[in-house]
């Protein structure tokens, strides 16, 4: 099996796209990790070296059961369990869906599924319906997933993301631990810092090609890394303009009193008296599972229990007779679960006008001004001509540009960003924090900010809410200013 070897190897990726490895070779119990900008081929080659593109030209080695995780295989699970429970003909048990016991049973017995599960500290999920874990969570449990029955190598793509900090330190001591007893190992990574220290080889990919691969401090060295680190922030001088006028509101845009969100006798939030006033510009932080992203699906509407709680959203207290589209006209937002839930087969432009009408694919025709300015939103983050491509043809940190600049095109009134990073290389994450930074200093949109790495945050934040585990399973709320 071992020894892999790659050798001008050319790989179909789409009907116009292919992935160029020129020299690959991988030896048995190795870690890998590479890097790439976005769009630069990096799941591409997760998925080459899991056998799943198909050869045009030259030499790769035969299938040999590598086990991949990735972000395309959790929305794919999302699709799937949606589907299931999207149907009258289900059982009682059926209801509550994919549950994180019946997922793991698939892959193997109960003994090998909890033991992979308690290397990754969230055994205590076994009988959580899936729809209810957070992102971090559902990553989690594709990763102990993957490691029921001990693939021959395990690659990882963005394996990372959403994961909060004591979360990130704890999968970077797990791999360590793997890599030490035999495990070979790749992982596909957009920051330096989440390189492993057993990482011994590195390589970086550049246009849907590899472009230098090998001994990592060798590959650190080489002229082609130092010029992807060396990213300098170029701050932005002005934005596409708004369609309409943002209206500023005199009180504030959020109250909430005594908010309470529990399934059953688990409670996710419980007692949070948060107001946002004018002016505010919100940090929002807590380790995964705390209950940030149902915190702020109450405030969407999206949550069901948002009606049963004291919620008032820009002066309109929740549940006297607004529709769910009222709620949204002044809300702009970027989440995984949005990013999950954008499953529909449309262009990037459409994507980006989507934003305007709140919907996820597009049902209304939009005028000549507002496509105007969804190809100015396509420039500003890169990917000016592109506007025609299928929205999943992209990578997933450029598709990620694409949702925030949907976020963006209306200039909303409050915008919503649950880490909204995730993805992007240095150079679009530099460019992001620009943008939200001139929005935040020259409008009037409010800002409410997800992210589990502090240099993420943009210039202009004011205050933060965090969530502080109190050691039993429960958290209170600490409001203070930045």
């Amino acid at each position: 099996m071992f020894p892999l070897h790659w050798q001008d190897a050319c790989l179909q990726i789409h009907a116009r796209q292919t992935l160029q490895l020129p020299q690959l070779t991988i030896e048995a119990g190795q870690c890998w990790a590479f890097v790439g900008g976005n769009g630069s081929g990096k799941t591409a080659l997760a998925r080459a070296l899991c056998g799943e593109l198909s050869l045009r030209s030259g030499q790769q080695p035969p299938q040999f059961g590598a086990r991949r995780v990735s972000f395309e295989q959790q929305q794919q699970l999302t699709e799937t369990e949606w589907q299931s429970r999207n149907t009258d003909m289900l059982y009682e048990e059926e209801e509550a869906g994919f549950t994180v016991a019946s997922l793991m049973l698939e892959a193997g017995s109960e003994e090998a599924a909890r033991a992979a599960l308690r290397l990754f500290d969230i055994e205590r999920l076994w009988d959580r319906p899936y729809r209810f874990l957070s992102s971090g969570e559902g990553r989690k449990l594709l990763l102990a997933q993957a490691l029921v029955d001990a693939p021959p190598m395990l690659v990882l793509d963005e394996p990372f993301d959403g994961l909060d900090v004591r979360s990130r330190q704890e999968l970077m001591a797990r791999l360590d631990a793997l890599v030490a007893a035999g495990q070979s190992l790749v992982l596909i990574v957009n920051r330096f810092d989440e390189i492993p220290a057993a990482a011994t080889h590195l390589g970086l990919l550049s246009e849907q090609r590899l472009i230098v691969a090998g001994v990592r401090e060798q590959v650190m060295a080489s002229r082609e890394v130092r010029q992807l680190v060396a990213v300098q922030e170029h701050p932005i001088s002005a934005l596409p303009a708004a369609i309409h006028a943002v209206v500023a509101l005199d009180g504030p845009k959020v109250i909430l009193k005594q908010l309470r969100i529990a399934y059953g006798d688990q409670v996710i939030i419980d007692g949070l008296d948060w107001t946002i006033a004018p002016g505010e510009q919100w940090q929002i932080t807590g380790p995964n599972g705390a209950g940030k992203s149902t915190l702020l699906s109450v405030i969407t509407g999206d949550h069901p229990q948002s009606y049963a709680n004291d919620v008032t959203l820009f002066g309109r207290r929740r549940g006297s007779g607004e529709s769910i589209w009222e709620i949204k006209r002044n809300i702009g937002i970027v989440s995984p679960a949005l990013h999950l839930d954008y499953r529909v087969s449309c262009s990037v432009c459409t994507v980006i006008l989507s934003g305007f009408y709140d919907s996820i694919g597009l049902y209304t025709r939009p005028g000549d001004r507002q496509t105007d300015l969804a190809d100015e939103w396509l420039a500003l983050i890169g990917l000016a001509g592109q506007g025609h491509q299928p929205f999943h043809s992209l990578s997933f940190g450029q598709q990620r540009l694409v949702l925030i600049a949907r976020a963006l095109v209306k200039h909303p009134p409050l915008l919503i960003l649950d880490e909204p990073l995730q993805g992007l290389d240095p150079l679009n994450r530099h460019l992001v924090r620009s943008v939200l930074s001139h929005l935040i200093g020259h409008g009037e949109t409010q800002v409410l900010f997800v992210s589990h790495h502090a240099e993420d945050a943009p210039l202009g934040l004011t205050h933060k809410l965090e969530f502080v585990p109190d050691g039993e399973g429960h958290y209170h709320y600490l409001k203070q200013p930045l």
